[in-house]
């Protein structure tokens, strides 16, 4: 279980393809201090598990499922990654809860800038649509956000000078994929809810 508050930009420092799955090597001296073998580390919003770690690096492999639901299929040799540690129990919870199971990838489609922060819009598949709600939370290549508007096919998040320096949606332009992983609470309502309604 993760929080959506970044830790530090990681690095992708080797990529490794081994046909139907692809290993990486990910540079992060803050989540790899203390880390060991089976340790979770969220890279891009999508929980990955450490296999080996030495220094300030760590590899971990990452199927064909998630290369093909996630955008860690796009990443190369310098890409740059949100990467954070699972919360411990008794901390705070900065940012929302976060599985670090990815839903959906969206597309950056627009950037504006204001004096102080900056708007960006992001698409919307619509099979995660109806989870989205204006002021709700939702996680953009692992950052919790609050979404400002929630259009038919987009939405929109407001980023703060801290957030575009120390994460990736700094970087990010049109026409980049993001990860996206809606509330996990809207969707245990919407079961609870169906199964409520075909109960006899």
């Amino acid at each position: 279980m993760f929080t959506g508050i970044v830790e530090e930009l990681g690095e992708v420092t080797a990529v490794e393809n081994l046909g139907d799955a692809s290993r990486f090597r990910l540079r992060g001296p803050v989540v790899t201090e203390g880390a060991r073998h089976g340790d979770s580390i969220a890279v891009n919003g999508v929980c990955l598990t450490v296999v080996e770690h030495e220094g300030d690096e760590f590899t971990a492999d990452v199927m064909a499922e998630t290369l093909d639901r996630s955008s860690l299929g796009a990443l190369a040799v310098g890409s740059r990654v949100n990467l954070e540690r699972p919360m411990a129990l008794g901390a705070r919870l900065g940012g929302h809860i976060v599985q670090g199971h990815v839903d959906a990838t969206g597309t950056v489609l627009e950037r504006k800038l204001s004096e102080n922060w900056e708007i960006v819009k992001i698409s919307l598949p619509a099979d995660i649509t109806r989870y989205v709600v204006e002021k709700g939370s939702i996680t953009v290549d692992g950052i919790s956000l609050t979404v400002v508007d929630a259009g038919p096919d987009y939405f929109t998040v407001s980023l703060i000078p801290t957030t575009l320096e120390l994460t990736t949606l700094g970087r990010k332009q049109p026409g980049d994929p993001v990860n996206l992983e809606v509330d996990v609470i809207a969707k245990y309502v919407e079961r609870l809810l169906g199964e409520r309604g075909t109960a006899k």
